[in-house]
């Protein structure tokens, strides 16, 4: 059954009020779109655009030039964050990523299409490539959301490969961690990072992802932003799209991704929204201080912005083969 069906038929009643947020995000995010701002964003200055949060170069740039092979959106977001999936090295995302307190870890990822369709994955163990199997429970399945055991089971069903996710240089982090058991997050060497991305194809049309390993040494069952489609991660194709990096609890209290595309439907430039953004979370948390939040947008036009609390925070661009490192502009200026 097709998702559009399945979502026009089933009763919203039966849904969990997190399941019923996404399906209308997801369905009816458009309808009451302005169309004076949104006539302004439907024609894009430039060629197909990527950018992606941190200095993750090698996957902005598998991204950028997946799009410039007239890959769709979509597929070039999943096949740039893959490149971070797969790097044993990134402590935060995919394969090599921190564990939990009891040493397991488990991934979260979600995606959005530019038709407003969207998937995720929360919990997930023993599967590299969480952004495709979003993609895939977008595309395979009736629902936006599948969880720990059941997303697993799904993804083997989906051709998916089982592999030991924690690696032996993880495992040692962790053991000595465990000597401690203290958590304090260090600005800008964030231990919750994620990679979020954002794609302007040849169409013109917007997608994104956004993966993760989670909080480092989190409780077990901890799910963050990433894969909360409006908070780590919203797109709205007469408009654009935002993501998210950071203390994910702080940035679903403000659903910060649909609030910034929101807020450029309501003529904003992306570097304005994410500004407005930031300034919610500082306004309603008094130990802002003590965290990294940061988000980057692009609208249809192809303008790009970011906006954090801390400096330290920089986000890549993809444009005409140029593929650029941008330090963002931060709440805390010292």
């Amino acid at each position: 059954m097709k998702r559009r069906n399945f979502i026009k038929n089933a009763s919203l009643s039966t849904l969990g009020i997190t399941g019923m947020a996404s399906a209308i995000a997801c369905e009816t995010h458009n309808k009451t779109t302005n169309l004076k701002t949104a006539s302004k964003m439907t024609t894009k200055k430039s060629g197909p655009i990527a950018i992606c949060t941190w200095a993750f170069t090698n996957a902005n740039a598998a991204a950028g030039k997946a799009l410039d092979d007239n890959t769709n959106a979509l597929d070039a977001a999943i096949i740039g964050v893959a490149v971070e999936e797969e790097n044993l090295k990134n402590s935060t995302v995919g394969k090599g990523g921190d564990p939990d307190r009891e040493g397991n870890v488990t991934l979260d990822a979600c995606v959005m299409d530019y038709t407003g369709d969207c998937g995720a994955v929360v919990c997930v163990e023993n599967i590299t490539n969480v952004a495709a199997l979003a993609k895939k429970v977008m595309t395979e399945t009736p629902h936006v959301m599948l969880a720990g055991q059941g997303a697993e089971e799904f993804a083997y069903t989906q051709g998916f490969r089982k592999e030991e996710l924690l690696t032996e240089e993880a495992k040692k982090n962790w053991k000595e961690w465990l000597k401690t058991s203290e958590y304090k997050p260090i600005i800008n060497i964030e231990n919750h990072d994620t990679i979020g991305m954002l794609t302007l194809d040849v169409h013109g049309n917007i997608a994104g992802t956004c993966t993760t390993s989670g909080l480092s040494y989190k409780m077990k069952g901890r799910v963050g932003d990433s894969p909360i489609i409006g908070s780590g991660l919203f797109i709205d194709n007469e408009i654009g799209g935002a993501t998210a990096t950071g203390m994910g609890e702080e940035v679903m209290k403000t659903v910060g991704s649909f609030l910034i595309v929101e807020l450029m439907r309501q003529g904003k430039s992306p570097q304005e929204a994410c500004e407005e953004a930031v300034h919610r979370i500082v306004s309603k948390n008094e130990n802002y201080k003590n965290f990294q939040i940061a988000y980057i947008a692009m609208n249809k036009a192809g303008e790009t912005g970011s906006y954090c609390i801390h400096k330290g925070f920089t986000y890549m661009k993809y444009e005409n083969g140029k593929n650029e490192n941008i330090p963002s502009p931060s709440y805390i200026k010292e």
